[in-house]
């Protein structure tokens, strides 16, 4: 069909109606949602690579008639190519798609002729100059103006436009159409539009390859949708190995149909399969020029790139700014929150330039792992280093890669780097330095290749007795240190602690023990050793290793090692270890705040997170145990928002299901234990937080629920009897305070026989207590002032003094209840422990008030409490903090937490149930009181302020 517009020459109608995508399309209300959002601004921009959806999205919204509330996730799209009557009060949808070759006279008939229609006005005449004449851009613009209602103009692949005089007419038209033009563009590489004057505004909404990714639900929708349905294992593993790219998706879901075993060739999709390599030869790499092309390919022997590494790779000077503009115009490289900028490709792409990169001449190959083995070892990376110089056959730089650095030389976390096995070294090579082998070994370590790196041990022990003495003895410890890795990671908790008693009797005579850290903040210090090098700095690395691996097995089979992993961060420290110390102080973190050391535990998880996040290793895990302490440190504090803010910020890091911090059921510990099976503590932790989440937001039930499952995967774990009392305790709280008693009393049932469990026993005393019975809580309360009662957690302890001081007032003994009082208050005020009193049961806030008037050293905290703090959110002085002008408001310091994540400002506001508009407001603020001007810039701040 043909528009015949007046005086000029005829349009094609397809191409002021939205495209028809290929069938079927699959809604996203998310994107849906973000969508509606922006249109009610000036400019929204789509701006990704082929194949990322963009049209189909635009397409998408235009037929739903943009009304996300009413659709499912999962919908199909209808195939309708009309355009669908808009709300009597929401704009009127215009749409032109942009070809290849539009000039400024044929792109401005298209316009003219979609925003006459638009407005029911007769100015639609052809505009024949390149630049648009004035007078034809005030009629449409006074068109505009004067139009019931605005106009919603939708461009479609606007980068096929390449003179910059075409689009010059936009701006004017935005400028003086009095608010009645919004655009909406679809593009996949930069514009000749002012974005960066849009954005500064506030008037630009921008939607990229992250926002445009499908999530594991979406991937699972698509599937369905083409007849294709999968595990939920395999829907993950195909959404992360197409990086969520919806083109490489639905190549995926047409292919997986036609395969015997659908499940497993999900599992190995990737870049360099025909389908997707013609793919991304054809849409992606064609339109870059032989220069970037060759930057991709060459630095695509590494997972991730800064500037001053691909200089290194290429020898090109202007390598940095080259990778900026291919993730900035290009968006063919996800550039990472990091000072240094660090990019790494899309993993599908990155599959085929690697491919690529094995049809290299061998000895270009080998030069460029040389070059960034040569890096990574400058750079402090030896994880990487020993990878690359293994592969570059570099034999001697890898032995002293792996003697220099082999306690970092290990996996602590769950994500094994996905690299093939590196050639393995010649024998004569071997026998000349054994210890060859045993980098390759760490080298297979690292990578989760746990049969392989035993196989390199092998041919080492083979050539141990050659050795001199003191390099024998060397030698032998370095294998025993492997021995342990080998044995954890293949979940031999045995052996480990065999290996690591074999290890420590190779500590030097008379070595001293670990050096607790002090008062300072370890993340600035962690970089170098204190203990000067040689046999000191030998022993601190012994320490540190076998404490961190003996921590790591005991917290697998659900034990509590707080001590432990203090000690090994504390050695770590001292032996220079970034690494170790990280896992040490996250793991710390949360055991301390268990604990009840609340004060020790944020400024552990504080130093984990201000840690370097780009030194080799992903942290994720890492980072999971830090927000999970810092959501407990809240939740003792009573600042339920911020323990909520941390519990979404943990989930994410050890990927759990988006909206760990939403309903009753998301996010459950069953979730923490699929996402980690060897990480108990950490899911039975986040239940607890989050079930008393539930219980304040007055739905114990569900809190009740969630507790049930975590003690029930709880079951076969050796030595989770701390841990499973918690639960149980918990639980029985929830089913006390629901009126169940008797539930609660057969659930704590045996508890305070012997008295041998201080957690479950004083629980028995508070049931009892709410049960009327006040000398059956006496007969089981525990002794929380005996000398074995300072190793119970501080909150159990603080929980006992209270039911003590109660008891004591009810006895007629108001005297002793006001000493006892005032001393629960002594244990409870350095930590800033208050959840104990403000969610406690009527008669501990009346003794409080009672014990105000008698007076009291806590006076501004007790007065406090009685004034009704069980909604306050005042926050405890943890640590000296920075001053700024104008403080933040607790709300600001909520979302300032939540800036720290990847989440959009559209997603914080869903966790925090907000306007959108709402939030933004807060970040304005934020921005202005830490004088910043983007969110990075503000958590540095704020983190320099010590204010997260």
């Amino acid at each position: 069909m043909r528009v015949e517009p007046a005086g000029g020459p005829p349009l094609l109608a397809s191409r002021l109606t939205p495209a028809v995508p290929p069938e079927p399309v699959v809604a996203r209300p998310r994107l849906l949602r973000r969508l509606d959002e922006g249109s009610a601004g000036p400019v929204t921009r789509i701006a990704a690579p082929a194949g990322w959806g963009k049209t189909t999205l635009l397409a998408s919204w235009v037929r739903l008639g943009g009304a996300p509330a009413e659709v499912e996730p999962g919908a199909v799209v209808p195939d309708s190519g009309e355009l669908a009557a808009p709300p009597e009060s929401g704009p009127v949808p215009a749409w032109v798609s942009v070809e290849v070759g539009d000039d400024g006279d044929r792109l401005w008939s298209y316009l003219a002729a979609a925003l006459c229609a638009a407005t029911g006005s007769t100015e639609s005449g052809p505009v024949p100059d390149r630049s648009p004449r004035p007078e034809h851009l005030e009629a449409l613009a006074a068109s505009l103006a004067a139009a019931d209602r605005p106009v919603l103009l939708i461009l479609d692949d606007l980068h096929r436009v390449a003179d910059p005089a075409a689009l010059s007419g936009l701006e004017f038209l935005l400028r003086h159409a009095e608010q009645r033009l919004r655009l909406v563009i679809g593009a996949r590489a930069g514009l000749h539009l002012p974005l960066h004057r849009l954005r500064l505004a506030g008037e630009l909404t921008e939607i990229g390859p992250d926002e445009l990714a499908f999530t594991d639900d979406e991937v699972a929708d698509l599937l369905t949708a083409h007849g294709a349905a999968l595990p939920a294992a395999a829907v993950h593993r195909l959404r992360e190995r197409t990086g969520g790219w919806p083109a490489a998706l639905r190549i995926a879901a047409l292919a997986v149909r036609g395969q015997a075993d659908p499940e497993r060739w999900a599992g190995q999709f990737g870049g360099d399969q025909p389908e997707i390599a013609g793919y991304l030869h054809e849409e992606v790499l064609a339109t870059l020029n032989p220069a970037e092309e060759d930057l991709l390919r060459r630095t695509a022997v590494v997972d991730t790139v800064c500037a001053d590494l691909a200089e290194a790779l290429t020898g090109r000077a202007d390598a940095g700014q080259a990778l900026a503009d291919l993730a900035g115009a290009g968006g063919l490289l996800h550039r990472e929150d990091t000072r240094p900028a660090w990019y790494r490709c899309e993993p599908l792409l990155a599959d085929l330039l690697r491919a690529d990169l094995a049809r290299l001449p061998a000895d270009d190959l080998r030069e460029l792992h040389a070059r960034a083995a040569d890096w990574y070892a400058g750079d402090g990376r030896p994880a990487d280093g020993l990878r690359h110089a293994l592969a570059a056959g570099r034999w001697d730089l890898a032995g002293d890669l792996f003697v220099a650095h082999w306690p970092e030389l290990t996996r602590y976390d769950r994500e094994p780097v996905h690299a093939p096995a590196p050639v393995a070294p010649p024998a004569e090579v071997v026998r000349a330095d054994p210890e060859v082998a045993l980098a390759c070994a760490a080298e297979r370590v690292c990578a989760g290749d746990l049969p392989a790196a035993s196989g390199h041990l092998g041919v080492a022990a083979e050539h141990a007795a050659g050795l001199p003495v003191p390099r024998r003895d060397r030698f032998l410890r370095l294998v025993t240190a492997l021995e342990v890795s080998v044995a954890r990671l293949a979940d031999d908790q045995a052996e480990v602690r065999a290996a690591a008693a074999r290890l420590l009797r190779t500590r030097p005579e008379g070595a001293t023990p670990t050096r607790l850290p002090d008062s300072a903040p370890t993340g600035s210090s962690s970089s170098a050793p204190t203990t000067g090098g040689g046999a000191a700095a030998d022993d601190a690395d012994l320490r540190a290793f076998t404490g961190t691996a003996l921590g790591l097995v005991e917290l697998a089979s659900g034990a509590l090692p707080a001590a432990r992993f203090v000690r090994a961060r504390a050695a770590a420290r001292e032996a220079g270890r970034p690494r170790t110390e990280l896992v040490g102080a996250s793991r710390a973190a949360l055991l301390l705040a268990v604990r009840g050391d609340l004060r020790a535990a944020e400024q552990a998880a504080r130093d984990a997170l201000g840690m370097p996040p780009c030194r080799g290793w992903s942290g994720r895990l890492d980072c999971a145990y830090a927000y999970l302490a810092l959501a407990l440190v809240a939740l003792l504090r009573d600042q339920p928002e911020e323990a909520a803010a941390n519990l979404a910020l943990a989930g994410p890091a050890l990927g759990v299901a988006d909206g760990w911090a939403g309903g009753p059921e998301a996010g459950t510990a069953e979730d923490w234990l699929a996402a980690a099976p060897g990480e108990p503590v950490a899911a039975a932790v986040a239940a607890l937080c989050r079930a008393q989440l539930h219980r304040d937001a007055g739905d114990p039930a569900a809190g009740q629920r969630l507790l049930v499952r975590a003690g029930a995967a709880l079951a076969d774990r050796p030595s989770a009897t701390e841990l499973t009392s918690l639960l149980r305790a918990a639980e029985a709280e929830l089913r006390a305070e629901r009126g169940d008693l008797e539930a609660a009393r057969d659930l704590l049932a045996g508890s305070a026989d012997d008295g041998t469990d201080p957690v479950l026993a004083v629980t028995v005393a508070k049931v009892e207590l709410l049960a009327g019975d006040t000398a059956a809580a006496g007969r089981v309360l525990p002794g929380w002032q005996s000398p074995t009662a300072t190793a119970w957690p501080l909150p159990v302890r603080l929980d006992a003094g209270l039911l003590d001081a109660v008891l004591a007032e009810r006895a007629g003994d108001g005297r002793r209840a006001g000493r006892i009082l005032e001393q629960v208050l002594d244990l409870a005020g350095p930590q800033g422990c208050r959840r104990v009193f403000t969610r406690a049961a009527p008669p501990v806030r009346d003794l409080l008030a009672a014990h105000l008037d008698a007076g009291t050293a806590h006076f501004t905290l007790v007065s406090d409490l009685v004034r009704g703090a069980s909604t306050s959110t005042t926050r405890p002085t943890a640590a000296p903090r920075g001053v700024l002008d104008e403080p933040l408001t607790e709300r600001e310091l909520t979302i300032l937490r939540y800036l720290q994540s990847i989440l959009s400002n559209v997603e914080i506001a869903s966790e925090l149930s907000l306007s959108v508009n709402t939030v933004k407001t807060h970040v304005r603020n934020i921005y202005r009181k830490l004088d910043a001007t983007r969110r990075r810039e503000a958590v540095r701040r704020a983190r320099e302020l010590r204010l997260i």
